[in-house]
């Protein structure tokens, strides 16, 4: 039974529980496709649509799976969806799928579809599941966006190149040069600077939680009533 409301769920999918800042699951695709902002929003866009459709058919079969067989049947799920999403790019953006190469397929693997429809889509209804399906998916995938134009931008000096190979001929004049004549920066596109970039968004973000925290406890000091000290006078007997 559902036990969060929808606003919960957004938050803890977008920022609270993000699966990419807070635990810190999917790092190996993360880490390796992010060199570019297309890339990013390719892998994203993917994952997203596997974790909707995984939570949405966990949580209709939920009460007719044994637990014996349920792991299986969800991973049986997550393969059956990323075949499909594969089958699609390949279809329809193959030029982005060569440049994504093993990571569409390894979708199958990536521990932040299975966790929730283990912890979640399984113990809910269809809407919650979907909501929780989509909002993890989001969060995901805007951490991929960061970290893609991040690496971009310091790596090659540009933003938004080669948007084409999604979003087709409309998107091949996007490319923006912020930096003319830049020769690169090549310890940004490789994994260990997608690393040190994961580090700082990390960061960032317990910064921003610590002064929400702070500005929350100070508005509650100011909003409580003091308490009043009376003065008493004369004596007990």
């Amino acid at each position: 039974m559902n036990t969060k409301g929808y606003t919960e769920i957004t938050n803890d999918g977008l920022w609270h529980n993000n699966p990419a800042l807070v635990q810190l699951l999917g790092l190996c695709p993360m880490l390796a496709v992010t060199g570019t902002v297309v890339n990013a929003l390719g892998l994203g866009l993917a994952t997203t649509l596997v974790l909707v459709g995984s939570n949405l058919s966990v949580s209709l079969i939920r009460n007719f799976v044994p637990d014996t067989v349920r792991l299986p049947a969800f991973v049986m799920i997550i393969a059956a969806l990323v075949t499909c999403v594969e089958l699609l790019s390949q279809a329809f953006t193959y030029d982005l799928y060569l440049s994504l190469g093993i990571f569409i397929p390894l979708i199958v693997t990536n521990c932040i579809i299975l966790g929730r429809a283990e912890a979640f889509a399984r113990k809910n209804s269809i809407l919650p599941s979907v909501l929780d399906g989509l909002m993890m998916g989001l969060g995901f995938m805007s951490v991929l966006l960061i970290l893609g134009a991040m690496r971009e931008i310091i790596g090659r000096g540009t933003l938004f190149a080669d948007m084409h190979l999604l979003l087709g001929p409309v998107a091949s004049t996007w490319k923006i040069t912020l930096i003319h004549d830049y020769r690169g920066f090549l310890f940004a596109i490789l994994p260990p600077g997608a690393f040190v970039g994961m580090g700082l968004l990390i960061a960032a973000k317990s910064v921003i939680d610590t002064q929400i925290k702070e500005r929350q406890t100070a508005r509650k000091e100011k909003t409580e009533p003091r308490s009043k000290r009376v003065r008493v006078t004369g004596e007990i007997k």
